[in-house]
């Protein structure tokens, strides 16, 4: 695994969401800290400088892809994974994901923490 000495910035309006996530990256070796909103999580980020967004793509006020283009602009070498618990909008929520200025994988919540672990591996080391 490469999860050394990644560091993850985890966001989600949803605060026992975005713990519980904290929780499972720190106990499989990465730093990872949780913010519960898109301009909480800008300023983190600022300072944090993280490997991997792990975002919500559903959040009041700025939603999760203006977090992304915010994310892009600012901290262009750190990767994305958005998750969404809109199942039936996943076609349209990966059809805006494609539109964005780089390619972001999009997982449905809850997620198994096995394949939410292996995906985040999978998008920093590149594959």
């Amino acid at each position: 695994m490469l999860s050394g000495l990644q560091r993850v910035l985890i966001v989600d309006d949803d605060a026992l969401v975005a713990d519980t996530l904290r929780m499972i990256f720190d106990r499989s070796g990465f730093r990872s800290t949780a913010c519960y909103s898109a301009d909480q999580a800008l300023a983190c980020a600022r300072e944090f400088t993280p490997d991997l967004l792990l975002c919500d793509i559903s959040m009041p006020g700025r939603d999760g892809f203006d977090l992304v283009r915010t994310m892009t602009s600012e901290l262009p070498s750190c990767r994305i994974l958005m998750l969404t618990g809109l199942y039936s909008n996943l076609h349209k929520v990966k059809e805006h994901a494609r539109r964005l200025a780089r390619p972001i994988r999009v997982l449905i919540k809850p997620c198994p923490p096995n394949d939410l672990l292996r995906e985040a591996n999978a998008i920093l080391a590149g594959v």
